[in-house]
């Protein structure tokens, strides 16, 4: 879970050791004093970890095993007609639960075999550099919350459902791991702030929103769409642009609400070559270089 992601939601360390999640005001579970508590000591649990001890497991609720229960019913005709074969081919080798909630560790367990990945518990907030820095470690930054009961075909910001039903069945398949991990390398290569932004900006309109056209028909490859039962039927009705790398990059975006830009590639080869490529060859310069030319101001500092 990336930093954007905690702009609705930010963590904060208590001086008892306790960590807190302070929801905004439009939040589903903000009138909810026991859903606040619940994240609070989620958030808890997963600070207390750390790296070489055994993942913490979260005490699921039965609304909670339910909340899961609701949405991966809902996505399996959806995934069927709306997921590019790349992604559909990871969720048959990661063949996850759809009854109930598994563990971050149950999950790596079943990852490890196919492609070396596994979970890392986040409180909430990951530096950008300390998320996509793990992903050259196939280690993938996951929250154990739950979205909100009232509203589970819908969250705010990314839970649980969101990094395993998403991106877990996508670290099932060597085709999207070896994009993670071309990400996470050049997280580690750029130096610069700006640098890295624009590393995540194209991140997020791929491997979170990415869309391709696959068997002449409008796919989707990016977690966020697939974890999402509305934002999958939302997403063919878009503004479509070409993939391109600096437009991307320069892209403004709203993590709380469906996405209105979205960059079409012609087939997922086109996203291994395209923003493969990019990752597997930028540095400070060339994004920088990049980034004038398309007239984005760009500070080094």
């Amino acid at each position: 879970m990336f930093t954007e992601g905690q702009y609705f939601a930010p963590v904060h360390a208590e001086a008892d050791g306790t960590v807190s999640v302070h929801l905004g005001s439009g939040h589903p579970g903000f009138a909810d004093p026991d859903y606040r508590a619940r994240r609070d000591a989620l958030a808890t649990l997963a600070s207390t970890w750390r790296p070489g001890d055994p993942l913490p497991e979260a005490d699921y609720t039965d609304a909670e095993h339910e909340v899961w229960r609701v949405v991966s019913e809902a996505l399996v005709a959806k995934h069927r007609a709306r997921a590019c074969r790349e992604f559909l081919d990871g969720k048959e080798a990661l063949n996850l639960p759809i009854d109930h909630v598994p563990q971050l560790s149950e999950v790596s367990g079943w990852l490890a075999p196919l492609t070396g990945f596994g979970y890392r518990p986040a409180a909430g907030l990951v530096p950008l550099r300390e998320f996509y820095g793990a992903l050259d470690e196939r280690a993938f930054w996951s929250t154990q919350y739950v979205r909100h009961h009232s509203v589970p075909l819908y969250t705010p910001e990314p839970d649980v459902l969101h990094e395993v039903v998403g991106h877990g069945n996508t670290l099932a398949d060597p085709r999207f791991t070896a994009l993670y991990e071309l990400a996470g390398q050049a997280s580690r290569r750029v130096r610069t702030p700006a640098a890295l932004e624009a590393v995540s900006r194209v991140f997020w309109f791929t491997l979170e929103f990415g869309v391709l056209w696959e068997d002449r028909e409008l796919k989707a490859y990016g977690a966020g769409i697939l974890s999402s039962p509305g934002e999958i039927e939302a997403f063919r009705g878009v503004t479509l642009k070409p993939l391109e790398i600096a437009a991307m990059a320069t892209q403004a975006y709203d993590i709380t609400d469906y996405q209105h830009v979205l960059y079409a590639a012609e087939s997922f080869s086109q996203v291994e070559d395209v923003v493969g490529g990019f990752w597997a060859e930028c540095t400070d310069d060339s994004i920088a270089t990049m980034l004038a030319d398309a007239g984005a101001s760009y500070d080094p500092a």
